[in-house]
């Protein structure tokens, strides 16, 4: 197949892009290479792409219509995974306009080229954020999510929203994933795995929130791009039997739905420390602080839909998930000493 990944030079995509390309398809990576993180990480992750010759690099942003209409010009996709996205809850309380640009006017050409090329099946990432002020536990595909506690969330509930719409009016197949706390080698340097290593590695003190009061339902990253390829070929129908007098948020008579992808087993941020203290080598000397704004105490993802769908349930404990997190890391940084 021929395979539109954006964000291809963004964690999730570049691994998903590795998996396809060694599968043997076509993938074209679209990417725009902001610094909200440190470029050179995108920049050697998209060099890794560019090793394989089935593999295009396009780089143009969301936003810009007319790019993403010429990218589809030139190209027709059997598949589209859309993974590209202003990510990060804090930083959307500094810089919201950035999240509306990308991820709402971004996602929203994204659907229009998907419609116009009658493009069989549309994938893209959700998020676990859109949970927010939700306290039942574990987080199920049938709950309602009417309460976001950040602007990220808010945009990734409207890029639902916007996915069914178009499922609904033009019969676009989309698959929606709502991906919880996905970490492993060349990650986010924004996320808590990684800045804690970081600053470990530096010796400095690391920030814990909610004085460790937490537990994240954390996703090793090949375990998501399992979830991810085998969703692939998993077509929406629609489901005739859908009741409007009690509609399941998660499916549809359109042909969409939606998916939790996490690893079932929250893990509690104390024991997330120290099981990384375990894999660096290095003891964490920490600072408890309260809750930050757009935060949440904890997420837990219910899978029972992704088994009955597709038969997979990830399976990476977080010890072996940051061992080999740490032995990436160490060995990407190693001639890197200014970085580290």
């Amino acid at each position: 197949m021929k395979i539109l990944i954006t964000g291809a030079a963004g964690f999730i995509g570049f691994h998903t892009a590795i998996r396809l390309l060694e599968e043997g398809h076509q993938v074209v990576g679209a990417d725009n290479f902001n610094d909200y993180y440190e470029v050179r990480l995108k920049e050697d992750r998209a060099a890794q792409l560019l090793g394989y010759e089935r593999f295009e690099l396009a780089r143009c942003h969301l936003e810009d219509l007319a790019a993403i209409e010429e990218l589809f010009a030139a190209h027709t996709f059997d598949r589209v995974i859309h993974l590209a996205a202003q990510t990060g809850v804090r930083y959307s309380l500094q810089n919201p306009h950035a999240y509306v640009v990308s991820n709402v006017a971004g996602f929203t050409n994204i659907l229009e080229a998907c419609r116009h090329q009658k493009t069989p099946h549309l994938i893209y990432a959700s998020s676990s954020s859109v949970y927010g002020a939700n306290a039942k536990m574990p987080f199920s595909e049938g709950d309602a999510v009417n309460h976001p506690v950040s602007l990220y969330a808010a945009t990734k509930k409207a890029n639902e929203l916007f996915a069914h719409t178009y499922s609904h009016l033009y019969g676009l197949p989309t698959t929606g994933l709502r991906f919880f706390t996905v970490y492993g080698p060349w990650g986010r340097p924004d996320m808590a795995y990684f800045s804690f290593t970081r600053q470990m590695m530096a010796g400095e003190k690391i920030q814990v929130f909610n004085h460790g009061e937490m537990r994240r339902d954390f996703t090793y990253i090949d375990d998501i791009v399992e979830g991810i390829r085998r969703l692939m070929d998993h077509i929406p129908q629609g489901e005739p039997s859908w009741d409007r007098l009690h509609p399941d948020p998660a499916t549809s008579c359109a042909p969409y739905r939606v998916y939790n992808i996490g690893n079932n087993r929250p893990v509690e941020l104390m024991h997330f420390i120290r099981s990384l203290e375990e894999a660096i080598g290095r003891k964490a000397e920490i600072e408890l602080l309260p809750m930050q704004d757009g935060d949440v105490a904890e997420t837990f993802a219910d899978i029972d839909a992704l088994q009955a769908a597709v038969g997979f349930k990830p399976y990476t404990p977080i010890e072996e998930g940051l061992r080999r997190f740490a032995a990436w890391y160490t060995s990407y940084y190693a001639d890197q000493p200014a970085r580290v």
